[in-house]
């Protein structure tokens, strides 16, 4: 029974932080996962128009990775495989970053830990940092991302081995109606 309450407690506790993202944040989080994840067609659930199909297409291209990516995330600890895992990583969160539809490191630590697990928190600031330094971003853009990094998340000593439990999905507003 204690194990489902904690469950359930952080269920609700990773529900509110969704819920305290921006409507863009959110809509762009589940749309990745729907990608990320191969939940569903995302150019049929996703695509407004053109422009929109051919974001989607970029979004499969450039995270067709992910899934190799799963099994090859190094120890914290891993000297010798770290750099062409960050340097994948890093590539992700730069062109995730560059969408400008996360503002900042929290909606991207939620997204990144859905979509690659756990065992992913560590690499997260680097792969953030190095994402939201990139010159191809508006030095505006890069101060606010870089802010956003809490001295708190930098620094951790340790990180929750716990996976994600809640998992974002599309909603239909008009249907819900």
């Amino acid at each position: 029974m204690a194990t489902k309450n904690n469950t359930t407690s952080l269920s609700i506790a990773e529900m509110r932080e969704f819920a305290g993202f921006s409507p863009c944040e959110q809509r762009f989080i589940r749309r990745n996962l729907d990608i990320g994840l191969g939940r569903c067609d995302a150019f049929k659930l996703w695509a407004r128009n053109a422009s929109e199909n051919v974001a989607i297409r970029r979004q499969y291209v450039a995270y067709q990775d992910l899934k190799a990516m799963r099994h090859a995330i190094p120890d914290a600890e891993a000297t010798e495989t770290v750099g062409p895992f960050i340097g994948q990583l890093s590539r992700l969160a730069a062109f995730d970053l560059s969408q400008e539809r996360l503002d900042g490191f929290s909606p991207f630590r939620f997204l990144y830990e859905r979509l690659l697990g756990a065992d992913i928190r560590p690499w997260l600031p680097s792969a953030f940092c190095a994402g939201a330094a990139m010159p191809h971003l508006r030095p505006a853009r890069r101060k606010i991302l870089l802010q956003s990094l809490s001295e708190a998340a930098a620094t951790a000593p340790a990180w929750s081995s716990r996976e994600p439990t809640f998992m974002p999905e599309y909603v239909d507003l008009e249907e819900a109606a």
